[in-house]
């Protein structure tokens, strides 16, 4: 996003935070009507245009939405959706971008309450891993051909009981509603959203075995000296790094592997 669309979410996302600052706020709840928003909008091209028109005034838009939801959904979500509403947008599908980070930010707000949003950090950076080595599983996860209903249930079965229920909401709203993104770059984004939760910044660490505690502690404190932010770190073992660590921090990646290593000399030594 950019320009009125960027200023417009940022607005959005701080008067979220005001709103589930309040503990007597169920942001569960919200989140599942932000859910259905999102969806109703992204079905409703014409009236996601209306919604947008920028000849249109932010209150006439902001009465329409009002009276659109009123009764389907809660005030929390008809104020929210209001106020997104009378801001002007770059794009109309920014709108419904918007409101889905909403949903998503609500219910890891959620989580967060709860004393879990560590677990559903990792459990989302896990199914990432397990759907990048499972070409089976992403074909099923992916089909153009399968029903959302399908999908649904599959998720259900590999994730129920196992994960957090929030990260299960999470993953079928993506799986089963893409929009148009890949799983893998979902995925990547609902991580980067639990993190920022925080006010962290996501690191994966790739080292050949697990690190003890005492190296997740220092290398967690170093990348927080090294970023100026707490850092969340994403472990993932690969024997074939041989030793060391590599660490990717968005675009960044510092590696120390010994194979890295390796592969340089190979290089100095062909040139």
């Amino acid at each position: 996003m950019n320009g009125a669309s960027r200023e417009a979410l940022a607005a959005a996302r701080e008067r979220l935070d005001a709103l589930t600052d309040n503990t007597s706020v169920d942001a569960a709840k919200l989140a599942e009507e932000l859910a259905s928003v999102t969806s109703l909008l992204d079905r409703e091209v014409s009236l996601r245009r209306v919604l947008t028109d920028p000849a249109q005034s932010g209150e006439s838009k902001a009465e329409l939405a009002t009276r659109l939801l009123s009764g389907q959904v809660g005030g929390e979500t008809v104020d929210l959706v209001s106020g997104l509403v009378r801001s002007r947008w770059s794009h109309s599908r920014d709108l419904v971008d918007s409101v889905e980070e909403l949903a998503n930010t609500a219910d890891l707000t959620a989580a967060q309450r709860g004393g879990r949003l560590d677990d559903v950090e990792d459990e989302l950076f896990r199914f990432g891993r397990i759907v990048g080595s499972d070409t089976e599983l992403r074909s099923a996860l992916t089909s153009r051909t399968a029903t959302a209903s399908a999908k649904g249930e599959l998720l259900h079965s590999l994730l129920g009981g196992k994960a957090q229920p929030v990260t299960e909401r999470i993953i079928v709203r993506l799986v089963t509603h893409p929009r148009g993104r890949s799983l893998e770059a979902g995925l990547d984004s609902l991580s980067k959203l639990a993190a920022e939760r925080r006010n962290r910044m996501v690191a994966v660490v790739t080292s050949a075995v697990p690190l003890s505690d005492r190296q997740k502690q220092r290398l967690g404190a170093a990348l927080a000296k090294l970023y100026g932010r707490e850092m969340h770190l994403n472990l993932d073992v690969d024997p074939s790094v041989l030793g060391g660590v590599s660490v990717r921090v968005g675009d960044e990646v510092i590696n120390g592997t010994v194979a890295e290593r390796l592969d340089d000399a190979t290089r100095r030594m062909a040139g």
